[in-house]
C-alpha cells in the first residue's frame, strides 16, 4: 500500500547516488542534445515530517560549473497537496515558483507556470516513488499543457556507504 499525506515522500529520506540525463540547455525549446552526469544527494525531514529538504551536489556537470541544488518540499494537509521549490548556485538568490500537486499511488505529478529562457512554460515534475531506486522527470509545455517535452530525468540509487534512511525516518517519527 502506498503512503499517503505527509508520508508520501518518506521514500526520499537518506543519501543517494543520482544519475542525471538532461538536455544540455533546458531553457531552449529547440535543444535536442542530451548530456549525462552523476551527483550525490541527501534528503531529510523538517517540521515534524510535514516537509523536507533535499540537497544535491553536482561536482562535474558537462554543461557548466559544479553546482549545489536545494529542494524544499512542503505538504499542505488542508489541500492534500505538496509544494516543491528549487534553487541552486547556478541562479544565486532565486527560488523558483513552486510546482504543486499530489501522488496517486506511487506516481506524483506537480505543475506550475513559469518564464524560462524568455518563454512562458508550464513546468511538470513527476516522481515515481520507490524505496531503493526512485525516478524524477521534468518536462516543459510551451502550449499550455497540450504537449510536454521531457528535458531532465534522474534515477536515484540508495548510497548505502553513506548511511541509510533509518536515521532520517526515525527523526521524523520522534
Amino acid at each position: 500500500m502506498a503512503a499517503s499525506g505527509p508520508q508520501e515522500f518518506d521514500f526520499i529520506f537518506g543519501r543517494w547516488r543520482v544519475h542525471n540525463r538532461k538536455l544540455r540547455n533546458v531553457a531552449d525549446p529547440a535543444c535536442e542534445e542530451w548530456v549525462e552526469f552523476d551527483a550525490a544527494s541527501h534528503a531529510f525531514p523538517i517540521l515534524h515530517g510535514t516537509g523536507h529538504v533535499d540537497r544535491i551536489y553536482v561536482p562535474d556537470p558537462p554543461d557548466g560549473d559544479a553546482f549545489e541544488g536545494f529542494t524544499l518540499r512542503m505538504f499542505d494537509p488542508t489541500a492534500g497537496t505538496w509544494s516543491i521549490w528549487w534553487s541552486s548556485t547556478r541562479a544565486p538568490g532565486r527560488l523558483d515558483p513552486p510546482v504543486v500537486g499530489r501522488f496517486t499511488g506511487k506516481h506524483g505529478v506537480f505543475d506550475c507556470d513559469d518564464i524560462i529562457g524568455g518563454h512562458a512554460v508550464k513546468v511538470r515534475f513527476e516522481w515515481h516513488a520507490d524505496a531503493l531506486s526512485p525516478t524524477w522527470r521534468q518536462s516543459f509545455s510551451y502550449d499550455s499543457g497540450s504537449t510536454w517535452k521531457l528535458n531532465w530525468e534522474m534515477t536515484l540509487s540508495r548510497d548505502f556507504e553513506a548511511g541509510s534512511q533509518d536515521d532520517a525516518v526515525a527523526a521524523v517519527r520522534a
